[in-house]
């Protein structure tokens, strides 16, 4: 058999930390699973490097349950509580884990580190096909029994077949593309600057989140007696504002979230990113699905991201695992698979990105009918324990029908 015609059971297109855990969350289904990657052999993609990673409790309870946890290197922050405001608002909001009998919210990890752990992790996997250094090109002609993908590697093109086919490339996924799956964008023409910086008071475990017109700015307590800066600015500015000077760009952060961690006094390397949300509309195609930024991206406010992207991953390894264990041979791609995967992932799907948005767009705003009702959601955050208890369900990952592993208390 010439090696292009191997039929996997399930080829995830897409190396980065979505389509990775899933690979990891498929070990020892007895599987033949493929995983086709952008970045070259002992390479970790570029989406690993210095941002901060926020993983929410039931993140941290599935990846210490996959075994990628142990391999982190460097210190990650925990998350105890959390201060949200808004600049000229009265009232803040104050999430305390303690007050829920959890020791934290979650925990701050850096994204390269998250990478390298990833890759250790996925050394481990036995029979895992690799295509390191590979991108997807196209659908070839479709079959009644298997997807069949055109990917180019190192060594010249080549055709993978796969009685499922995973979208897991990202935003401007070319498997969601090629499959005809449509997506609505919204572009909030914001750009998020990323950042290390010390301040007068190291971490005590409270992230900071601070809105004001331009959008939110958030510290995020690092293990490593930093804090990972997130500050937004308006997508004009963005190139102005990177190019500051460090004393100059860190005055203007300072201004934008007050002086609760003291007097920021050192930055590292800047990066930037786009604040972009879209939505397919649809989660499946025959013998395809779109897991993590491929099915959705959101606003970066509220750090759900790759926690989200991460349930879809679970979910659907939780969906394949439990149609073997009905003790009948596992067809990945069963159609009644694929929309039981996409029902599943309605409600938190929905809720989460309903969230993100909503919030954004009422912090934003300066309007002196909204500044009343932004002083009251404040209060009533703070003050009423069921709204609390909701907010803290989101924070910790709990939405809708949530993956066994993220409710397994490692």
């Amino acid at each position: 058999m010439n090696p292009g015609d191997e039929l996997h059971d399930i080829l995830i297109i897409g190396g980065g930390p979505v389509g990775a855990s899933l690979a990891i969350a498929l070990d020892g289904l007895g599987l033949q699973v493929g995983l086709v990657e952008g970045a070259a052999p002992d390479a970790i993609p570029a989406v690993f490097d210095e941002r901060n990673l926020s993983f929410a409790e039931a993140t941290v309870n599935a990846l210490t349950a996959l075994g990628v946890m142990r391999h982190l290197r460097a210190p990650t922050g925990p998350i105890t509580r959390i201060h949200v405001s808004r600049r000229g608002d009265f009232g803040r909001a104050l999430l305390e884990a303690a007050k829920y009998g959890r020791s934290e919210f979650g925990r701050v990890v850096v994204a390269r580190d998250f990478g390298l752990a990833l890759e250790s992790r996925l050394a481990e996997v036995p029979g895992l096909r690799r295509y390191p250094g590979s991108r997807f090109i196209a659908l070839e002609a479709e079959a009644a029994d298997a997807r069949a993908a055109r990917i180019l590697t190192p060594q010249g093109e080549r055709v993978l077949r796969a009685r499922l086919l995973v979208a897991a490339d990202g935003a401007h996924s070319q498997v969601r593309t090629a499959l005809g799956i449509g997506v609505d964008t919204h572009d909030y023409e914001q750009t998020l600057l990323v950042a290390r910086v010390r301040a007068e008071r190291p971490p005590d475990g409270t992230a900071y989140e601070r809105f004001g017109p331009d959008g939110p700015s958030a510290l995020l307590p690092r293990g490593d007696r930093h804090y990972g800066l997130v500050h937004t600015v308006p997508r004009a500015q963005a190139e102005s504002v990177m190019a500051l000077e460090s004393p100059a760009f860190l005055r203007r952060a300072q201004d934008a979230l007050g002086w609760r961690v003291g007097r920021l006094l050192e930055c590292g390397p800047r990066s930037a990113y786009p604040a972009v949300r879209s939505v397919a509309r649809s989660l499946a195609a025959p013998r395809a699905v779109l897991v993590g930024n491929a099915a959705q991206t959101v606003h970066p406010i509220g750090a759900q991201g790759f926690n989200l992207g991460l349930r879809d991953a679970l979910t659907l390894a939780e969906l394949v695992r439990d149609a073997r264990d009905a003790g009948t041979a596992v067809d990945c791609g069963d159609p009644a698979l694929l929309e039981r995967y996409a029902l599943r992932r309605q409600e938190d799907r929905t809720r989460t990105l309903d969230f993100s948005d909503g919030l954004v767009r009422v912090t934003s705003r300066e309007s002196s009918l909204l500044r009343p009702l932004r002083v009251l959601g404040l209060l009533a955050a703070d003050l009423m324990p069921s709204l609390q208890a909701q907010l803290v369900g989101g924070a910790m990952g709990y939405r809708g029908d949530v993956p066994e592993l993220c409710r397994r208390v490692p």
